[in-house]
């Protein structure tokens, strides 16, 4: 037995045991994104060491990975290979993990404009509840076909079962990257933002903060530059997408008010919420510095469509993401059970009910 066959085995019998006795599982990597969601509750299972590449085919834009792969050793094997996971997802502290990734969801300022962490997600082996292994999806592009269960963990946050390893498409890197910045208000900013958006050119990334519209152009040196020369602008910092990305900015490290993360239309206005805010995604996401309590902010939220999830806090974590609408949580509900029939994989980890 090889010693990731010996690993699954460990993973999948821990799980099995503690479906018959209904033990409370907390699947955990490195604890990079413990601080997010609900308290984590039931026996730690640690998955860390279920890491390494499996198989990368440049030629075919696909890598599979164990999930407890560090991100930054998969985006070094990537960057070698000339190509990158468009989607950027996070690495809060330096020790996310690929599996980690999957569960939060969680995409960098690219999201918008080259897809979520659900669209580069073409299969993954799992252990669901009850302690039996499944497989979905395919492992070259040619062969994704049926059901996309697989996607349904993407932003499940192991509450639908433990990620053994993921398969994910990805791309070659833009041949050239600029950043540009505009001094201006956060309402035209977030006009100017939708504005470009609807025109061909090579958007892949648009913030607004402290004043200052970012936007990041990718491609071609010769299609870069022609944008540069169409908008105008200042040179800026390509830095400070990584420090967005990976919430490295001053922003996110202040200990408090309260983070939130809001998503709306990126047409929305400017929200009049006290507080600060880093406009991201073009517009579809704010990052929201705020004292104000949480069902207090939703119900300010509630003529735009937007929802909020609270990101980090001093305070009580009980009112962590938005709450669902009922027939929404009853979808919720049952997939849970299919999934984990026990209830046993972190419990409460998004809803206090499931």
């Amino acid at each position: 037995m090889s010693p990731d066959e010996d690993l699954t085995t460990i993973l999948k019998d821990a799980i099995e045991s503690r479906y018959r006795t209904a033990t409370p599982v907390e699947i955990r990597g490195t604890g990079s994104k413990a601080f997010m969601g609900r308290e984590p509750a039931g026996e730690a299972l640690i998955t860390a060491g279920h890491r390494g590449i499996i198989s990368y085919e440049p030629t075919e834009l696909v890598v599979r990975v164990r999930s407890g792969t560090p991100l930054a050793d998969l985006e070094n094997v990537l960057d070698a290979g000339g190509q990158f996971l468009p989607c950027e997802p996070p690495r809060f502290g330096g020790a996310g993990t690929a599996g980690g990734a999957v569960a939060c969801g969680l995409a960098g300022p690219r999201r918008p404009y080259a897809g979520s962490v659900r669209d580069f997600l073409l299969g993954a082996r799992m252990i669901n509840g009850a302690g039996k292994v499944l497989t979905f999806g395919g492992q070259v592009m040619k062969n994704v076909a049926g059901y996309d269960a697989f996607r349904l963990q993407a932003g499940a946050w192991g509450t639908l079962g433990l990620l053994l390893d993921v398969s994910f498409k990805v791309l070659p890197k833009p041949e050239a990257e600029q950043t540009l910045g505009f001094e201006m208000a956060e309402e035209e900013a977030i006009d100017t933002m939708n504005r470009w958006a609807g025109r061909p050119l090579p958007l892949s990334a648009a913030a607004h903060h402290e004043g200052l519209l970012r936007i990041r152009l990718s491609g071609t040196a010769s299609g870069v530059a022609d944008a540069w020369r169409c908008l105008g602008g200042d040179e800026d910092d390509d830095s400070f997408w990584e420090g967005l990305r990976h919430h490295q900015l001053p922003f996110f490290q202040a200990p408090e008010p309260s983070l939130w993360r809001i998503t709306v239309s990126p047409a929305t206005p400017a929200l009049e919420l006290p507080g600060r805010t880093l406009v991201d995604w073009g517009g579809g996401q704010r990052w929201l510095r705020t004292e104000i309590s949480g069902p207090e902010l939703r119900r300010r939220l509630a003529g735009t469509g937007g929802f909020a999830h609270l990101v980090r806090t001093r305070g009580a974590r009980d009112e962590v993401f938005h709450p669902l609408e009922p027939g929404v949580a009853r979808l919720h509900e049952g997939l849970k059970r299919a999934f984990d029939p026990a209830g046993i994989l972190n419990p409460g980890r998004m809803y206090a009910h499931w």
